[in-house]
């Protein structure tokens, strides 16, 4: 669980379950990973590559999924969202059929392939759908989790996962059903985020505890449908929320976020950390890209005591 890809950790669940029910059927858009070569050899009947053939995926599996199949589709996550996003509306959504789509690369997690591999929209179109579920995970523990909930789940979903091997959060106890975990509290503040930038959000509570302020930390997981009465309770005591994500301002977490607390009549300051409405070519890795767009420790932190400091929004 701590050497390995969610990418891994997903699949090589999804294999155990698969080896004792034969209706979990996998579908790659000519996609590889270690995980998917024991699907290939030992459960070849279960395993469909359909090439590079993304919205033909949709419709395969949705056809399978009414068969009784449950099914799973994965590509890189561009791929198996934008590139096939009609197919995903009306064959998955408007029918509300029970396919898992299942993508790779969170954010920058494909760092120098450009905006073209990016993943920095997939929360706002995908959470836009009706009927969709929106999983977002933080380690390898809530990803093999998923890979169990995901065969029981009515309708569509969505889980997104981040290329690189995260540090682990959770103990295999934590059954994720609440949508939302809060794994710090704070007086001062709550930062709110999912994915792997929850890590970095536990980073920030540390290094703000040395500037004399308590904050708490979120991980909201479960993107659509939030559990928005326990959101709001667990940031009831304070009057500050900021959101952190590897997301594009516009629609993600801070959307959602902002959604719940404006129609719950709430009066609180937020202030959201997201990519700016943009998209980014810069080379030298993932944490230079970051940077460039103020989601480095450091950019947040200042401008954490900024805001604090003047009282404002």
């Amino acid at each position: 669980m701590q050497n390995i890809t969610m990418r891994d950790a997903f699949f090589n669940k999804l294999y155990e379950i698969a080896k004792k029910d034969r209706n979990v059927i996998v579908i790659s858009a000519d996609m590889g990973a270690p995980a998917l070569d024991k699907f290939k050899a030992n459960l070849s009947s279960q395993f469909i590559n359909v090439g590079i053939a993304e919205g033909n995926m949709v419709t395969v599996a949705a056809g399978l999924a009414l068969s009784g199949k449950k099914v799973f589709i994965y590509a890189i996550m561009p791929f198996v969202t934008s590139r096939c996003y009609e197919m995903i509306k009306v064959d998955l959504s408007l029918m509300n059929i029970p396919v898992t789509v299942v993508g790779v690369g969170a954010g920058f997690s494909y760092d120098d392939s450009g905006p073209t591999h990016h993943s920095t929209e997939d929360i706002a179109i995908m959470r836009s759908l009706p009927n969709m579920m929106v999983l977002s995970p933080s380690d390898n523990i809530m990803v093999a989790k998923f890979a169990q909930m995901s065969c029981k789940i009515s309708v569509p979903s969505y889980i997104r996962l981040d290329r690189e091997i995260l540090p682990l959060i959770y103990s295999q106890d934590d059954e994720f059903l609440d949508g939302l975990s809060c794994l710090e509290a704070g007086r001062d503040l709550v930062i709110i985020s999912t994915g792997n930038m929850v890590h970095k959000a536990l980073e920030l509570t540390k290094r703000l505890k040395k500037h004399s302020i308590s904050a708490g930390a979120i991980d909201l997981y479960r993107i659509k449908p939030i559990n928005s009465e326990l959101l709001l309770k667990e940031i009831g005591p304070v009057k500050r929320i900021i959101t952190l994500e590897e997301h594009l301002i516009t629609g993600g977490l801070g959307s959602a976020v902002s959604e719940v607390i404006h129609d719950a009549g709430k009066m609180l300051y937020l202030k959201r950390f997201a990519i700016p409405d943009k998209y980014y070519f810069a080379y030298g890795g993932r944490q230079n890209l970051q940077s460039i767009c103020g989601l480095d420790i450091n950019s947040v932190i200042k401008i954490i005591l900024d805001w604090i400091d003047k009282k404002s929004y």
